[in-house]
C-alpha cells in the first residue's frame, strides 16, 4: 500500500509538471527577444495583472524569463 501511495503521488507531481511546463510554451515569444512581456502572458492568462506580474519577475527586468514563468504557472499565480 506504501508503495502505491508513493507511486501515485510521483505520478501526480510529474503530470503537474508537464502541465506546468506546457501551459509555459502557451505563451508566445511574439517578439523573438526570448523573455515574455505582460501582454504576452495577458494573451493566454487573461487574468494576470500588472501586480501579479510584477511579483513573478524575480529579478525585476520587466520581462519574464522563460524559468520565471513556469515558476508563476507551477505557482498557480496564473490562472487561465
Amino acid at each position: 500500500m506504501t508503495k502505491l501511495a508513493l507511486v501515485l503521488a510521483v505520478s501526480a507531481l510529474t503530470a503537474t509538471a508537464a502541465l506546468a511546463e506546457d501551459a509555459a510554451k502557451e505563451v508566445a515569444d511574439t517578439d523573438g527577444n526570448g523573455t515574455f512581456s505582460l501582454a504576452e502572458v495577458q494573451a493566454v492568462y487573461a487574468n494576470v495583472t500588472e501586480e501579479a506580474f510584477k511579483a513573478a519577475d524575480t529579478d525585476a527586468s520587466g520581462e519574464l524569463s522563460a524559468d520565471e514563468l513556469k515558476a508563476a504557472i507551477e505557482s498557480g499565480a496564473f490562472a487561465a
